[in-house]
């Protein structure tokens, strides 16, 4: 199951929020920010605060983004799945955009059904004595159940609009948004279920290295409150755990001739 590409879930979001592209090139991107989202990600509150006392209209900032690593070292931010930047855009849209309603634009004379589509991206977040992150995006056809990943990919790929197009109508869903998403979550369970656990088994091992090691050391003081202390911290910082999140996702409404991609099972 593939991460759904960091590049793209820049640039769609940004141009969710009609902020201007100035360059994208080659994992390079830059934006000027509008003064919405300059709020929103540059924490400049003092500033805002005094262009607008003083009744004067402020100048957003302008970010540069690097997702291609041989660029890493250039002048700019660089994103990856656990860089600041990304988290900060991910609990925006997280809190504030989490759910959609879209069609797809058809330009058509005749009547034309579009059929209900349940997306869902998700982050699955691994902690051991390391963190990874993955964003998987799942879409599942609510009338025959068919569901697919990287849906996300897939949509880029449409024109997609808030309103429906004139002659389309939309199909009634026969499976529920409560019973798609509960299918589409047991496929998220399972995948990380079948997951190589050797990141676990090595958490776990240096968890318990690490007790051993403190136990020998304090053998004479182990109820201590500083030592309890150092154990719980430990237990804390190694034992393996794993979240399900979901970060966006939307009710979307296609054409039948969606592309035909292989069931995932």
């Amino acid at each position: 199951m593939a991460i759904v590409d960091i590049e793209q879930f820049i640039i769609d979001y940004f141009s969710a929020y009609q902020c201007n592209p100035l360059k994208i090139e080659d994992g390079v991107m830059q934006v000027e920010l509008t003064e919405e989202l300059d709020k929103i990600l540059m924490n400049r509150p003092f500033y805002w605060h005094y262009i607008q006392s003083l009744g004067q209209e402020g100048v957003p900032m302008t970010l540069t983004l690097i997702t291609n690593p041989d660029k890493r070292e250039q002048a700019g931010e660089w994103i990856d799945i656990g860089s600041p930047r990304l988290q900060q855009i991910f609990n925006h849209v997280t809190q504030h955009e989490k759910y959609t309603l879209l069609f797809q634009e058809v330009n058509t004379d005749k009547n034309t059904p579009l059929y209900p589509w349940l997306l869902a991206n998700f982050k699955v977040s691994y902690r051991g004595r390391q963190k990874k992150e993955e964003i998987i995006s799942l879409g599942i056809q609510l009338v025959t159940g068919k569901v697919i990943v990287n849906m996300m990919d897939e949509l880029n790929k449409l024109a997609l609009k808030q309103q429906i197009s004139n002659f389309c109508y939309t199909i009634s869903p026969i499976i529920t948004l409560t019973s798609g998403f509960k299918r589409i979550e047991k496929i998220i369970q399972h995948y990380v279920e079948n997951q190589p656990k050797e990141w676990a088994n090595e958490a776990l091992e240096t968890r318990n290295e690490e007790i051993a090691l403190l136990k020998q050391f304090y053998k004479d003081d182990l109820e201590n409150n500083i030592v309890k202390k150092e154990m719980e911290e430990i237990n804390n910082r190694y034992t393996p755990e794993i979240t399900i999140d979901v970060t966006s996702g939307g009710l979307i409404y296609l054409l039948q001739d969606f592309p035909d991609i292989e069931r995932f099972s």
